[in-house]
C-alpha cells in the first residue's frame, strides 16, 4: 500500500493545493491512503472542525493536529465528533479528543498515532518516548502497520524517536517546522523515516507567512501581523510504500508538487 504523508497545511493556499493535488494523485492511483497534518489550515492557525472535515472530504483519510490544536474554540468541543481527526496522544489526559486511530482498509488495518515532542516546545506534555513504548507493548501490541506523526521542533529529538522505534512501527515522520528535510530513508529494521515533511502552502513566503512583516520583525523587534502569503501553492510530503502483512516499509519518496 502506498501512503501519502502531507506536511503542515497552511491557510487557504495550502488547502487549495491539497484539494487539487491529492485528488489527482488518488485518481491516478499513485496513492492509496492519505495522512494530512492540518495544524495550520485555518489562516495559519489551528483548524475549525469544519475545515478539518473539509480536508477529509477532499481526500484525507486521517487529519492530525499539533500544538495549535485548540486555537479554534470550536475544535475543543468538536474534535470528539469525528474520530479521524486526532491530536497528540501525550497531551494531558483531560484533553478532549484522542491521539491515535485504527482505520480498516481493504488491505488490512492501519494505525495512525500522533505524539508531540518536548524540546523547545511548550511544557506539560508526557514523555513521547515512554508513551510510545507503553502503547506498543499495550493497546497497539498486535498491530503491524503503524504510522507516527511526530510533531516537534528539534531534529535530534525526532531522529532519536525514529531510531528508537525502528522495526516497531512502519514510519516515523516529522511535522511542525514547515521546512522539508532531505533525509528520507528506511532504517535497517524496516521503519521509513523523514525528519520533517515540510509545508503544504505558499512557497513564496517565510514558513507560509508574508515575507515583509517577518523580516521587519527580525530587523526591528517590533511585533507584526503575520498574514498567510499567497504565492506558489505547493504540496510537500512523502509517499511510503508499506508491506501490509509485515508492517515493514519497502520505500519512501519525498515529494514537492506545485499547482
Amino acid at each position: 500500500m502506498k501512503v501519502l504523508l502531507v506536511g503542515d497545511i497552511v491557510g487557504k493556499p495550502g488547502r487549495n493545493a491539497f484539494v487539487q493535488i491529492v485528488g489527482r494523485l488518488k485518481e491516478e492511483g499513485a496513492v492509496d491512503f492519505v495522512i494530512a497534518n492540518g495544524e495550520n489550515a485555518a489562516a495559519g492557525r489551528g483548524p475549525t472542525p469544519e475545515i478539518a472535515n473539509a480536508l477529509l472530504s477532499a481526500g484525507a483519510d486521517v487529519v492530525t493536529l499539533g500544538d495549535h490544536a485548540w486555537d479554534s474554540k470550536e475544535m475543543v468541543a468538536g474534535i470528539d465528533l469525528e474520530e479521524r481527526i486526532i491530536r497528540p496522544a501525550n497531551f494531558p489526559k483531560s484533553a478532549p479528543g484522542k491521539g491515535w486511530i485504527r482505520v480498516d482498509t481493504p488491505e488490512g488495518p492501519i494505525v495512525i498515532l500522533q505524539l508531540i515532542c518536548r524540546v523547545f516546545m511548550q511544557p506539560g506534555y508526557d514523555c513521547p518516548f515512554q508513551l510510545a513504548d507503553r502503547m506498543l507493548k499495550g493497546e497497539l501490541g498486535g498491530d503491524k502497520v503503524i504510522f507516527l506523526d511526530l510533531h516537534g521542533e528539534a531534529s535530534s529529538e525526532r531522529m532519536a524517536m525514529g531510531r528508537f522505534l525502528d522495526g516497531r512501527v512502519s514510519a516515523v515522520f516529522g511535522t511542525h517546522t514547515h521546512c522539508q528535510t532531505s533525509d528520507e530513508t528506511v532504517f535497517p529494521n524496516g521503519t521509513a523515516y523523514i525528519t520533517d515533511l515540510g509545508m503544504t502552502g505558499p512557497k513564496d513566503s517565510i514558513l507560509g507567512r508574508e515575507v515583509e512583516p517577518v523580516v521587519k520583525k527580525f530587523l526591528s523587534g517590533v511585533p507584526q501581523k503575520f498574514d498567510v502569503a499567497k504565492g506558489d501553492p505547493t504540496l510537500e510530503g512523502a509517499i511510503v510504500d508499506v508491506d501490509m502483512k509485515s508492517g515493514k516499509a519497502l520505500g519512501i519518496e519525498r515529494i514537492r508538487i506545485s499547482i
